[in-house]
């Protein structure tokens, strides 16, 4: 049976049985049965007696002189055969009115089971219990809900754990039983066939348990781990550690889905309506779902462009629409779409509401078909208390946790995704830093990166131990040590995402990985590296190529909209940028990157757009308003206004934006950079303040990466020169900062 799972389900409904054959003879012996009933609650009610587990039973009567007497000659033979017992006396009122106090008495007596006497009581007693339970179930499932808090605070989470408490840690047995008790108040269905199989085996698990220790154990220690496997048939404690993370993520995943069912009757019906959150997807009672129409087999990239606007927008995805995406979604092609890598560098960009939604994307199955590789790291258990995850988990937590630091390295979208496959290669035999390297190389081009993007991509992976192990591990005072680094990063672009990596990485590990010690030897590695690669030119200021400066020599008012591409030529003026800008913001356009440059008297600006959502407006109206706005003739900032009114607050927190002047980069220009997080008419924002700075955008490149914005400006003064006073310098950061609050 090795590989192949054992199951003890027939073992324990056969113990289950005898157990209750021998109470009908010990209350056949104590009882003449009239108007008294032995009722089995907890595992013996459920029917799952493990080996070692004890015996919940209760004794209802109606009111008999005799019951004492009657429960001494059942209780006695039990203690005697050394079987645990939790037993009670009660008359069926006594057990209401114990059950309505007590959530572990009404845990039990929802789901009491007849044993032997009079079956009338044990009805009356059920019945009685649960309308009370039904009529006050907002109370009482409140007090489910914090005893269910508690149980994880005290437990931990079963599937990370390196010592599992099988009970009650969360995704462990009692949540199960949780969501049956929130099912019997009829709010939310019973759990599904996933949640049950696997809380059949995690009683299979624990049946093994107490096989192999011979007592009624509920934590699953690491000495006991491979004998466990061995008796469920698995290959080793790995293999039975990744079966049982799978089971502890798959009851978590229905747990939550049985609470939000909850939270949606206490808070009432949701707003009516439906409100475009992307091409396809709308919010739609408080859950991120597919607009009407839109068919998932024609559009491939629908499934990431839904979990994007479910992360950004920190709502759910609704079950129904995971349900029909990983159902019918067309294949992913291969490279991926530019749309498709963005909309997972915006999952990830959300940062932590990034984790619950790619929890879906799992649990659906939707991951590996996108991403096969991650297969290979999928629930795999990584035995070592250093750390808090398994590496699947702590992949998109390290993700999640990057997020914080996309305003720190040039290359965001880079970042996020190094920080997602990172430790790729722990799916693979050998030091998972030199495989992560192989494996990375073939998702960046699976992601469709450009070939100098998956060398960056490599690097990062190949050495992301890098920083952490040299700050902690040689002298950083020897020239040697960081000019070796130097060499081996090769770019302050790489040192950077390293940088970033490192604290995210550190982070996602646990305490005892990354700390205030660890972190400021980092940052001194970082800072004398950074020194070592700092004679690398500036970035030149952009310039028209031969293109578009021939095209500009015939321009003087010319707008063309070709799909997805927006050039407009005209005289160059101050506010021409963000001008262009607002009418395609109040055209609902998302400008994904743009490239403003001036050759003579006139300027060259080329957008790259995609609408928000649903079809991209008339090519014609949008090039009319763009005439009527560099003829001064259309208020757009009224327009933008009425969008602003509209559109609902962000629900996620996001990183707050940077405006850095940058010195050296231009001798001609003061360069401004700009990082902050995506929204519609942002860009004309940012052209606004420089406008009320006084300030001329000699060029600019703008660049949308994921859900951040990533914009250079090259600005003048009046005079038609770099900004050279403190004072302005800083009126102009704050004035763009304030604009994009």
């Amino acid at each position: 049976m090795r590989g192949e799972a054992r199951s003890f389900s027939a073992a324990r409904k056969e113990r289950t049985a005898d157990t209750d054959r021998w109470l009908k003879d010990l209350f056949r012996t104590a009882s003449d049965g009239e108007h008294v009933s032995l009722v089995a609650v907890g595992s013996l009610g459920r029917g799952e007696l493990a080996p070692g587990s004890d015996l919940d039973l209760v004794l209802l009567h109606n009111g008999r002189d005799d019951v004492a007497r009657i429960a001494d000659r059942i209780w006695y033979p039990i203690w005697d055969s050394a079987v645990g017992l939790d037993h009670s006396v009660r008359t069926v009122d006594e057990a209401v009115t114990v059950a309505r106090k007590d959530l572990k008495a009404v845990l039990g007596l929802i789901q009491a089971r007849h044993v032997a006497g009079d079956p009338e009581l044990t009805r009356k007693a059920r019945e009685s219990v649960l309308a009370e339970w039904r009529a006050d179930s907002r109370r009482r499932l409140s007090e489910l809900r914090d005893a269910a808090d508690q149980r994880a605070q005290a437990s931990g989470e079963l599937a990370f754990l390196l010592e599992p408490d099988l009970k009650d840690g969360r995704g462990g047995l009692r949540d199960v039983q949780a969501m049956q008790a929130v099912a019997a108040a009829w709010v939310a269905s019973a759990p599904g066939p996933r949640p049950r199989e696997a809380y059949e085996f995690i009683l299979d698990v624990r049946h093994a348990l107490h096989v192999v220790t011979a007592r009624g154990a509920d934590k699953l220690v690491l000495q006991e781990q491979d004998a466990v496997a061995g008796l469920l048939g698995l290959l080793d404690a790995e293999a039975l550690m990744r079966r049982l993370a799978e089971a502890g993520r798959t009851i978590s995943h229905a747990f939550d889905a049985t609470w939000r069912s909850v939270d949606r009757l206490v808070s009432g019906p949701a707003p009516r309506g439906r409100r475009p959150l992307a091409d396809g997807v709308v919010e739609h009672g408080g859950e991120v779902v597919l607009a009407r129409g839109v068919t998932p087999r024609k559009d491939p990239v629908l499934v990431l462009r839904a979990a994007a606007a479910a992360a950004e927008s920190g709502l759910p995805l609704a079950p129904a629409t995971v349900s029909v995406l990983a159902a019918q979604s067309a294949p992913m092609p291969v490279p991926w779409p530019e749309e498709a890598r963005d909309a997972l560098v915006s999952i990830l960009g959300a940062g932590r509401a990034a984790v619950p939604v790619w929890e879906e994307l799992d649990q659906a199955g939707i991951l590996v078909k996108l991403l096969p590789d991650w297969e290979r790291v999928r629930h795999r258990p990584q035995r070592h208390p250093i750390h808090r995850f398994t590496v699947d988990r702590h992949l998109i937590e390290a993700a999640a946790n990057a997020a914080s630091h996309t305003r720190d390295v040039s290359r965001p979208d880079l970042l996020l995704i190094s920080a997602l496959f990172h430790d790729i290669g722990k799916g693979w035999p050998g030091d998972h830093s030199v495989t992560g390297e192989v494996v990375v190389r073939d998702i960046g081009v699976r992601l469709g990166l450009p070939a100098a993007d998956v060398e960056t991509l490599a690097t990062v992976v190949r050495h992301h131990l890098l920083l952490p192990e040299t700050a902690t591990r040689r002298d950083l005072d020897d020239p040697v040590t960081i000019e070796k680094v130097a060499a081996t990063v090769g770019s302050r672009e790489v040192l950077e995402l390293l940088a970033a990596l490192a604290v995210a990485d550190g982070t996602a590990t646990g305490s005892a990985a990354w700390n205030s010690w660890k972190a400021g030897l980092v940052a001194d590695l970082v800072r004398r590296v950074r020194s070592v690669l700092s004679g690398s030119p500036p970035p030149k200021a952009p310039v028209l190529s031969a293109e578009q400066a021939a095209l500009a020599r015939h321009g003087g008012g010319a707008i063309r909209v070709n799909g997805g591409a927006v050039t407009v030529v005209a005289p160059d003026r101050a506010g021409l940028l963000w001008s262009a800008a607002g009418v395609l913001a109040a055209h609902r356009m998302v400008v994904r990157s743009a490239s403003a440059a001036s050759a003579g008297s006139t300027a060259m600006i080329e957008f790259s757009v995609t609408p928000e959502y649903g079809s991209p407006p008339d090519p014609a109206t949008l090039e009319a308003d763009l005439r009527l706005v560099l003829a001064g003739r259309l208020d757009i900032e009224q327009r933008l206004a009425r969008r602003t009114r509209s559109m609902r607050p962000a629900r996620v927190p996001v990183a707050p934006p940077r405006v850095t002047l940058v010195d050296d980069a231009s001798a001609t220009a003061t360069v401004v950079e700009v990082r902050a997080h995506d929204k519609p008419g942002l860009l004309w924002r940012i052209g606004r303040a420089f406008g009320e700075c006084g300030l001329d955008v000699r060029a600019a490149r703008v660049e949308t990466l994921g859900a951040e914005a990533v914009d250079v400006f090259y600005v003048l003064d009046r005079a038609g020169r770099p900004l050279s006073d403190e004072a302005q310098r800083n009126q102009v950061r704050d004035a763009v900062l304030a604009a994009l609050r």
